[in-house]
């Protein structure tokens, strides 16, 4: 087919290949993560986090930072920290905290771009954090390690705390009425999902990485009622859905990120359907 044999040529270019590599690490971790958020009805921290680590890499930009990961990464992670941690103490309610983060972050980080970039095209530069671009083609060899290292970093972390990630998933207070260091577990969560998000910006953008952590926790709980099958369900849909859209995109020249997340609609109405006709109920 002619399709498959463009394909495996684009395959010999090594950017393809760094692209599919990273493309499924964000994908798995996103995953992983995505159906502890959904239980939590954390769904929109995802979103909030992504504004805020936006609005982080436009500082970075202004101030002349080389490394914008390295300035993004920390005050993505510390908003996390206290959207989660600290949630409790907040005189304003979970959603309400994260909506005015998310929006003031959002905000902040479009004035500082107009205010200091010199670039001739800003609001090229905008779109192409907000929603994606080929910059994901475009990773270095280096980029890639350090996707792939924090990914292992996400996935171990995942792995070894799954019983207590499970236990404050479902019920915070009975997991700390049995000795268990609850605010350690968020703590350890927050970090993560922050990673995630700024490793997630490369690939689908800001505006779009909710959908990467949502969508496939959201597909798989249209098929199992079980907390392990959901796991290992949006694991699955999330590195095909990835890979599907990183192909489609390569091939037809679309935009990556929108690309991704119109593959993981159109399985989580497959799943959706499926789920109606097998009588489960998420």
């Amino acid at each position: 087919m002619t399709w498959l044999n463009t394909l495996l040529d684009y395959l010999h270019y090594p950017f393809v290949r760094y692209a599919l590599v990273v493309g499924v690490l964000i994908a798995l971790c996103s995953s992983l993560l995505g159906v502890t958020l959904v239980l939590k009805r954390f769904s929109f921290l995802g979103d909030g986090l992504s504004h805020v680590a936006f609005g982080a890499m436009c500082v970075a930009g202004a101030v002349g930072v080389s490394d914008e990961m390295m300035f993004t990464l920390p005050v993505t992670i510390l908003c996390a920290v206290v959207l989660l941690s600290g949630g409790n103490r907040l005189r304003l309610k979970g959603d309400a905290a994260i909506a005015m983060m998310s929006v003031s972050a959002l905000a902040l980080g479009y004035l500082i771009l107009n205010v200091c970039s010199t670039s001739a095209n800003v609001a090229g530069d905008v779109c192409t954090t907000l929603f994606g671009s080929t910059s994901i083609l475009t990773l270095t060899q280096g980029e890639v390690w350090l996707c792939v290292g924090l990914s292992v970093l996400v996935i171990a972390l995942f792995v070894l705390f799954y019983h207590k990630i499970f236990a404050i998933t479902f019920d915070e207070t009975f997991a700390t009425a049995t000795g268990m260091r609850v605010r350690v577990y968020n703590l350890i969560l927050a970090v993560v999902i922050a990673v995630i998000i700024v490793l997630a910006m490369n690939l689908v953008g800001s505006l779009l990485i909710s959908a990467l952590v949502i969508f496939p926790a959201l597909s798989a709980m249209r098929l199992f009622g079980s907390f392990r099958g959901v796991m290992v369900c949006a694991a699955a849909v999330s590195v095909c859905c990835a890979v599907a859209g990183l192909v489609i995109s390569i091939l037809a020249g679309t935009p990556v990120g929108p690309t991704i997340v119109a593959a993981d609609l159109a399985v989580f109405a497959l799943c959706a359907l499926v789920g109606r006709l097998r009588g489960v109920r998420a």
